[in-house]
């Protein structure tokens, strides 16, 4: 089996699971790529000694069965970043703090090996969002797995964001900026502005204002396969577009587009994970506080 890995470069505390992962990759006789980066800070840092069939490098031209995401949410964004066009199924091992989309626990890696190799697992394929503007800025890796989110650059200027849905007039949003989520970053950035939690696998996105000028303003779900154009407006020269946490500067008078992109992102859980015990286990949700 072909697998590629990713992670981070804060795993001081881990050093011991990731021996006995790449060990029992080596047992298994698989064939392992590492990101560069992982592999040079493992090489340098760690008493680990990842055995390897490739080092990817940026631009690498590599195939795998599955990538391994090794860290938290962060680390699984950067990951599907480099894998997701690909069709590269991704499994999240958590080494972070939250790791809502790490569904593995790196302190049982023997038994996520066990699981990768006998085919114990499930995939799940989740939305992914494009952006596209008619600014003169390039937009580089124009995809989000959570959110592509207008955010205003001046604390003190409210933005305007006239906004149309498949070429209709839906409103112009007043405020702090606009986030557009899928189901998956409906528990990210979406949640704390107090947006719904949806269904990671639902086939809707949501549009929720941040800091509303307006109490009528409330979040709206769509359907995925809705075009979102938003033309920009406020005093202030520029705003910020991020997508999945990647900051451009646009100047005010700028229009975006947001539709689903061609490809999805193909997230592997284990057989027994369900959306539910996630939400209640990652997130406490519903869980009420006992006083004693």
């Amino acid at each position: 089996m072909r697998i590629a890995i990713y992670g981070n470069t804060y795993q001081d505390k881990f050093f011991e699971p990731l021996e006995r992962l790449f060990e029992a990759l080596a047992g298994r006789n698989a064939w392992v790529a590492i990101d560069r980066p992982f592999f040079d800070y493992l090489s340098l840092h760690t008493t680990v000694t990842p055995k390897v069939n490739e080092v990817i490098d940026s631009g690498s031209n590599f195939d795998a069965a599955i990538a391994l995401s090794i860290g938290g949410d962060g680390t699984f964004l950067r990951t599907a970043e480099k894998v997701a066009h690909r069709g590269i199924p991704i499994l999240g091992i958590n080494t972070g703090h939250l790791g809502y989309l790490a569904d593995a626990s790196v302190e049982n890696i023997d038994e996520v090996v066990d699981n990768i190799f006998n085919g114990n697992y499930k995939i799940e394929e989740r939305t992914v969002l494009h952006a596209s503007t008619d600014a003169p800025v390039e937009l580089i890796n124009p995809f989000a797995l959570n959110e592509i989110a207008i955010n205003r650059q001046s604390s003190a200027l409210m933005m305007c964001m006239h906004t149309w849905v498949n070429g209709c007039d839906l409103t112009t949003y007043k405020g702090d900026g606009l986030i557009i989520s899928t189901p998956t970053g409906s528990t990210a950035y979406n949640l704390s502005v107090g947006g719904p939690i949806l269904e990671p696998t639902s086939n809707n996105i949501v549009l929720s204002p941040i800091s509303a000028h307006s109490l009528t303003m409330r979040p709206l779900v769509l359907r995925d396969d809705c075009v979102i154009n938003i033309t920009t407006n406020s005093r202030a020269p520029q705003f910020q577009l991020s997508i999945d946490g990647r900051q451009f500067t646009l100047p005010v008078g700028s229009s975006i587009s947001v539709r689903k992109a061609d490809f999805t992102v193909k997230v592997i859980q284990h057989t027994g994970h369900n959306f539910a015990h996630t939400l209640r286990n990652k997130l406490m949700w519903g869980i009420d506080s006992v006083r004693s």
